[in-house]
């Protein structure tokens, strides 16, 4: 039996992807809640919080009843130290939940492969750190090393972050790419966890031509192996800080 992580799955459409064997891997059991379904956002988490991601925009409380909730709960789990990851509109809620805005952004729609580039703080970052060495011009010491690529699909955006967050990633279209709070809560915009497959998913749904949507699908496709070798570590990181070990 693993040490238990609590997810919040937004849309069956949005689910653990690459994380599910990720993390079953490195010993955590995943308690999945879908308050899409009519399961009860729970006031508390296990021994770590994993939010996902979905088509909400993070303030639209009539839309999405549970998200009250969720804000409640990302909240409490920060202020309590329970290990927490925000992923997508996870972060987006994280953002809120903790003093800082989301809008609109005005860049427009951030779709496909993107490049994510660490900052200097990624370095000493518990989880950026663990993405950074494992890639091959990234030495466990030193400057972060990237870009990165990894999967973006989101119309919002982090504009202002909540009071102490220490910015760990930027982008060109949106600088707020992934930050930490505290000590063990981490909102990251992009989709370390989505695979080519649920990206197709959410591009097959979307409102793109079909040829745009067929040539994301297919360079998403191709950097699978990409992928897994960039985001695991990460998944792994924020593993340890639910295990310990």
């Amino acid at each position: 039996m693993g040490e238990r992580l609590t997810v919040i799955e937004h849309e069956a459409e949005a689910g653990l992807g690459f994380f599910a064997g990720w993390l079953e891997a490195a010993g955590v059991e995943t308690e999945v809640v879908r308050p899409y379904k009519g399961e009860p956002v729970p006031e508390r988490a296990a021994g770590g919080l994993l939010v996902l991601g979905g088509a909400a925009a993070a303030w639209d409380d009539e839309g999405y009843a549970w998200l009250p909730a969720t804000r409640a709960l990302i909240a409490r789990a920060v202020d309590e130290g329970v290990p927490t990851l925000g992923i997508c509109l996870g972060a987006q809620l994280m953002t809120m939940a903790c003093g800082g805005t989301v809008e609109r952004g005005d860049a427009g729609l951030e779709i496909g492969l993107g490049e994510i580039e660490p900052l200097p703080e990624a370095a000493a970052d518990p989880l950026l750190s663990a993405l950074l060495s494992a890639l091959p011009s990234g030495p466990p010491s030193g400057p972060p090393s990237g870009p990165v690529r990894a999967i973006q699909y989101h119309y919002d955006a982090m504009t202002t972050l909540p009071e102490g967050a220490v910015r760990l990633a930027t982008g060109a279209r949106y600088p707020n790419q992934a930050y930490r709070l505290g000590d063990r809560a981490w909102a990251v915009q992009f989709h370390p966890e989505a695979t080519p497959e649920i990206f197709a998913s959410w591009t097959e749904g979307g409102e793109l031509p079909p040829e745009r949507a067929g040539e994301l699908n297919a360079q998403a496709e191709a950097a699978g192996d990409e992928l897994r070798r960039t985001w695991r570590p990460l998944a792994e990181a924020f593993a340890a800080q639910i295990t310990g070990r």
